[in-house]
């Protein structure tokens, strides 16, 4: 690269936050110019973590984008929240990486997009899940024929819960106090598992399907004791070429970066002539085709710049590089949004509802 770019953190509301500023910092090509929370608590490890000065250190976001001037900004509100923050860093002219989900709704995410445009710069969803090894091959062999044409996805995907762990995946055993603070638990603020996990099947799998669009949508969620949100949720999908599901789940035995649970969590994609399971972090998958039923293990594409990490890709991006169509994309990501929206009408209302346009 020619330049270095210079990055900013902005929004401590997810602790994912600490995770993207460890790619920033370890990337040869860019600097953390700034960190800003209205919480400064919160910004104390990954000043520390990162030997990020105090003058470098915010409350406010405009001084932060004033003085600072990042080329691009790491954004981790509360789902709600991410319109919101989207328009006051847009009017400041960068370029901006969102925590998944894309956003609260998809009137929110359609402000994102229409905010960001004004400003002539990028705006790109991260999705942890798109930089798994495992996923990228699953969707190299899709790209390639080997399962035919996708018909469904079949998505599972938790963890213990929010709380249980931090930045790095550092674990914690949340206290009850902590979970009735956290935004997570708050229906207000884009709390539950469907959306805090949901978007990762349905926006990875619009990548899986091509781009393709379901017809209707049927959901239900759990109703918790004592919780204003849901902790486990399925939603079924209807397409002009089969039925795919996706469901999420707070509350597994143990999480799937130590000791995947059961069922595990990944994907299980299904073409017209060969299945493919992929599960996170795995080394290997198995594709199952006509040609060859009995399943094959096969190795996960060994991964390399710049698809490694969400900050090494945003700065290929920044350099001339495609963008490409994939989940980080406003329209793939966009896709993923109005499945999840759809989940959450089907669910309040009982009832299967067409695809929320």
């Amino acid at each position: 690269m020619s330049k270095r770019f210079r990055i900013a953190g902005i929004n401590f509301d997810h602790f994912h936050m600490g995770d993207l500023l460890r790619y920033a910092h370890e990337h040869p090509d860019a600097e953390i110019v700034g960190i800003c929370d209205e919480q400064p608590e919160r910004m104390r490890d990954a000043q520390r973590n990162f030997g990020i000065p105090l003058d470098h250190v915010f409350t406010d976001v405009d001084a932060c984008m004033e003085k600072t001037k990042p080329d691009l900004v790491i954004l981790c509100p509360a789902a709600a929240r991410h319109g919101e923050w989207t328009r006051r860093v847009a009017a400041h002219g960068a370029h901006i990486l969102m925590e998944k989900p894309f956003a609260g709704s998809l009137a929110e995410a359609d402000a994102m997009v229409a905010a960001q445009a004004k400003s002539g710069k990028l705006l790109a969803i991260n999705w942890p899940s798109r930089w798994m090894p495992g996923y990228i091959t699953t969707k190299r062999l899709i790209d390639e024929g080997v399962i035919g044409t996708v018909t469904s996805v079949n998505y599972y995907g938790g963890n213990r819960g929010p709380l249980y762990h931090g930045a790095d995946k550092l674990e914690k055993i949340p206290t009850a106090e902590e979970k009735a603070a956290s935004w997570f638990y708050h229906r207000s603020a884009g709390g539950g598992s469907l959306l805090d996990y949901m978007g990762y099947g349905t926006t990875l799998g619009t990548w899986f399907h091509g781009g393709r669009k379901p017809i209707e949508v049927t959901a239900v969620v759990d109703a918790p004791a004592g919780l204003e949100v849901d902790e486990h949720s399925i939603a079924v999908a209807r397409y002009d070429v089969g039925l795919s599901k996706f469901e999420t789940r707070w509350g597994t035995f143990t999480d799937p970066w130590t000791i995947q649970p059961q069922p595990k969590c990944g994907f299980v994609v299904c073409g017209t002539d060969g299945t493919i399971a992929a599960y996170d972090y795995a080394e290997r998958i198995r594709v199952q085709t006509r040609n060859n039923p009995k399943r094959k293990k096969w190795n996960v594409d060994k991964v390399g710049a710049p698809f490694e990490n969400p900050i090494q890709y945003m700065l290929h991006v920044l350099e001339g590089g495609e963008f490409l169509k994939d989940p980080l994309h406003p329209e793939t990501a966009r896709i993923g949004q109005q499945i999840v929206d759809s989940a959450v009408l089907s669910a309040r209302e009982k009832r299967t509802v067409p695809l929320v346009a």
